[in-house]
C-alpha cells in the first residue's frame, strides 16, 4: 500500500512513520523540513514543502492510496486551512480514504446533550483554540465523501507503548485520562487497511 503522511515529524506522526514503514509500506511524507526524519528506508519518499500549498499537496498525493494526518495547531490556523486543499486535491484524484489524528475535544459530551467535550464543563483545557481549529476540520472532513476517521485522544504523554487501550466511536471513553502517543499513532496505524470505523470520530484513552 502506498501511504501519504502530513506531520510526519510530530509526536504521533514520527511514531506512524516508523509503524507504517516496518510493515512494509511506501510511504511518502510531505514536510518544511526534511533535515528532521532520521532515517533511510528504500520505501521512504520525502518531498519538501507546505501543506498550505496546493501544488505541494497535489504532488505529494501521487500514486498514493491512503492520506494520513497527524498535523498539529502549533497556535495557527495551517490545520484549518490545509484540510480544503487535501480534500480537493484527493478527490480530483479519487482517493478515498483518509485518517487524521484529531483531539478528544471534538468528541460528543456526555452531559451536555447536542454540545461537543470542548463546548462543555467536560473540558479542562484552559483554551478552545486547538479544539476550534480541530472542530473544522471535523466539520469540513464531515462535508466530503471521503471515506474519513477522526482519531481523538485525550491527554498525549511520551510515555511507553501498552499495546492495550480502550475506543469508543464519538465519546472519549469513560474515565478516560491519557493515552500514550505510542499508542495513539498504533491504533491510527490499525485503521489502515480497516473499513470499521468510516466517516466516525473514534475516542481513545486507557
Amino acid at each position: 500500500m502506498k501511504i501519504l503522511i502530513l506531520g510526519a515529524t510530530g509526536r504521533v506522526g514520527s511514531h506512524l512513520l516508523k509503524y507504517i514503514l516496518n510493515d512494509g509500506h511506501h510511504v511518502t511524507a510531505l514536510v518544511r523540513m526534511p533535515e528532521k526524519i532520521q532515517m533511510n528506508n528504500e520505501k521512504l519518499t520525502i518531498i519538501q514543502g507546505d501543506v498550505l500549498d496546493k501544488d505541494a499537496i497535489v504532488t505529494a498525493l501521487h500514486d498514493i492510496d491512503v492520506v494520513i494526518s497527524a498535523l498539529n495547531t502549533d497556535g495557527t490556523t495551517t490545520l484549518s486551512k490545509s484540510m480544503p486543499l487535501i480534500i480537493e486535491a484527493m478527490q480530483n484524484r479519487n482517493i478515498q480514504r483518509i485518517i487524521t489524528i484529531g483531539t478528544a475535544g471534538i468528541l460528543q459530551s456526555r452531559n451536555t446533550s447536542g454540545l461537543l467535550r470542548y463546548q462543555s464543563s467536560e473540558s479542562k483545557q484552559k483554551s478552545a483554540r486547538a479544539a476550534i481549529e480541530h472542530h473544522k476540520v471535523y466539520e469540513l472532513l464531515n462535508q466530503s465523501n471521503l471515506d474519513w476517521t477522526i482519531v481523538c485522544p485525550t491527554y498525549l504523554p511520551d510515555t511507553k507503548r501498552l499495546g492495550t487501550y480502550r475506543i469508543e466511536r464519538n465519546f472519549l471513553p469513560i474515565d478516560g485520562k491519557e493515552i500514550s502517543v505510542a499508542d495513539t499513532a498504533e491504533f491510527a496505524f490499525s485503521l489502515i487497511q480497516s473499513r470499521d470505523f468510516l466517516k466516525t470520530r473514534i475516542g481513545i484513552a486507557y
